[in-house]
């Protein structure tokens, strides 16, 4: 079982990327359109999210 530093360490780097993940997939410019580079990161930081979430944290993998 991991330490408790790693568990909030995971916290935060979880909270982080969920927020990236957010802004990136959600941006949109003054015209209204997406841009592909920031939905790109936005779904990089999603996949760490999910992943750290899922095997450090939730313990499933």
């Amino acid at each position: 079982m991991p330490d408790m530093d790693d568990k909030w360490f995971d916290v935060i780097f979880v909270v982080v990327t969920a927020l990236i993940a957010w802004h990136g997939i959600s941006f949109r410019t003054k015209d209204g359109e997406r841009e592909w580079i920031h939905a790109l990161f936005g779904c990089i930081a999603l996949f760490f999210c999910i992943w750290v979430l899922a095997d450090d944290l939730l313990e499933i993998f």
